[in-house]
């Protein structure tokens, strides 16, 4: 069987979300800008192992999880410094800062191969939220695929409202043309990941076919492919965001 076929599912599933969530599996197996095939399926076993670190719950509780000392329940051979980036913004997202950032980047960890950890946290979040939600177990992780990170670096990063290095509101040109749409400034969370352009490519890819695709998000009526309207969409992820505690 195929990964993500979903056909014995309760639930009917649309092929597009199957197709969207295979063609990420091959994506996050084989190297990006900053991480080999095989510290990107770790950074993914950590994202789900980040669930049930005992460390995580206790400093999810603490007054400053900046001055809380333990040991994250690891399951992968990668680095402290970035098992504790990943289990981070999967448990308690909302206390990270540009100090955090900043000082990670001090200690070895790029903002550019913070940014793609980043990419692949979100990507995985709301993958295996997706099949728990319709009652189906994790996909078993993709094998790596050998290979060099490309080293790639968009040429008009800027810092502004973010805490790491972005592509302007009206950076869709030469090589990130197809990022934002080209008729207005991009919005800032489409901004966050784009100093890994990939990144943005496969949250965008991902988003269309589990929510909206970027064009999609201009149309306010109900979508024919779609069950609910775009009213009912709405007030799902407000809810989401609001018991997520996102700040944005």
């Amino acid at each position: 069987m195929s990964a993500f076929s979903y056909s014995d599912t309760e639930l009917p599933v649309r092929a597009d979300i199957g197709e969207a969530h295979r063609a990420y599996w091959q994506k996050l197996a084989a190297p990006g800008s900053y991480w080999s095939g095989a510290e990107r399926v770790s950074i993914a076993a950590e994202v789900r192992a980040a669930r049930t670190c005992r460390f995580c719950a206790e400093r999810k509780n603490a007054l400053s999880p900046y001055n809380f000392p333990g040991e994250h329940d690891s399951v992968t051979d990668l680095d402290a410094l970035v098992v504790d980036a990943v289990h981070r913004i999967v448990t308690d997202q909302n206390r990270i800062t540009q100090r955090y950032v900043d000082d990670n980047e001090a200690r070895g960890l790029s903002k550019g191969a913070y940014v793609e950890l980043a990419g692949i946290v979100v990507a995985m979040m709301s993958i295996d939220e997706f099949n728990r939600g319709i009652g189906v177990e994790p996909e078993p992780l993709p094998a790596p695929v050998a290979g060099e990170p490309d080293g790639y670096v968009p040429e008009n990063l800027v810092d502004d409202t973010g805490f790491v290095p972005m592509l302007p509101k009206e950076g869709n040109t030469g090589n990130e043309a197809d990022l934002f749409p080209p008729e207005r400034p991009a919005a800032n969370v489409l901004r966050a990941l784009s100093m890994v352009p990939a990144a943005v490519r496969d949250w965008c890819d991902l988003a269309a076919a589990q929510y909206l695709s970027i064009a999609g998000m201009a149309n306010m009526v109900k979508d024919e492919n779609r069950v609910i309207d775009r009213m009912q969409m709405e007030l799902v992820a407000g809810r989401v965001s609001s018991v997520n505690e996102c700040f944005y």
